[in-house]
């Protein structure tokens, strides 16, 4: 795990920085659009603006995936690095946003989280329950990987996971999908203004047994490793 300290580091305070510079972004959007403080319904975005937010989004996903694949030497080292790297530039987003704007009020507060494919919208302690379970995950795998370079996730972990995933994800955009009728939602090829669609939708509901089904398979893959850990260990003993 020594040996993985100096990429820890620079893999956070690459993801630190790119936080802040997410925050700014987002702060300077604010300022243009919600000049009395965030708040639902969304107004909308002038398209030429909206395609160049999502590219940006994606821009930022890429400068991650590059910096991980720099720094890890096998596929599931740097997924590890990867999965720690976004877990802490999304929690360092709100700490700044937090210190610049006094925003978020809670940990209930209603936010925009991203928009691709489309807009995902839910409260905030969601995004920072799975940036945990994603921080002690990615741990745990760089811990693995510093003692045993071959050491890979199952096909069963990987199942759950990736399962796990695309219900949260799914959680996430079910509100906006069930407000747009899953017909008029926007797309990078619409002709009409981002938010457009949902200019007078106000969340209500997040859809807590998705998400939370989600979780307990993104968290079968580290709660199973803990398991045969420790049975493992029992079995020494004996």
């Amino acid at each position: 795990m020594n040996t993985y300290l100096p990429k820890l580091t620079w893999i956070s305070a690459f993801a630190i920085a790119m936080g802040f510079l997410e925050s700014a972004v987002v702060i300077y959007i604010r300022a243009m659009y919600y000049k009395d403080g965030f708040q639902f319904p969304l107004r909308p975005m002038e398209l030429s603006l909206a395609r160049v937010e999502i590219f940006r989004e994606a821009a930022t996903l890429i400068m991650l995936i590059a910096a991980c694949y720099l720094a890890g030497s096998t596929a599931t080292q740097r997924f590890a690095f990867f999965t720690l790297a976004f877990a802490i530039w999304d929690l360092f987003y709100y700490v700044f946003l937090y210190v610049f704007l006094g925003w978020p009020e809670s940990l209930f507060t209603w936010d925009l989280l991203f928009l691709i494919p489309l807009p995902w919208i839910g409260p905030v302690w969601s995004p920072f329950l799975i940036c945990l379970l994603m921080i002690l995950s990615a741990l745990v795998l760089i811990h693995e990987t510093s003692k045993n370079a071959e050491f890979k996730l199952s096909k069963k972990q990987l199942l759950f996971l990736i399962v796990g995933i695309l219900l949260c994800i799914f959680s996430f955009m079910w509100d906006y999908l069930h407000f747009t009728g899953y017909e008029n939602f926007w797309s990078i090829v619409s002709s009409k203004a981002l938010f457009a669609e949902i200019s007078h939708y106000v969340p209500q509901t997040f859809n807590h047994s998705l998400f939370f089904t989600g979780f307990a398979c993104m968290s079968f893959p580290l709660l199973q490793h803990v398991f045969l850990k420790l049975k493992s260990k029992q079995d020494e003993k004996k």
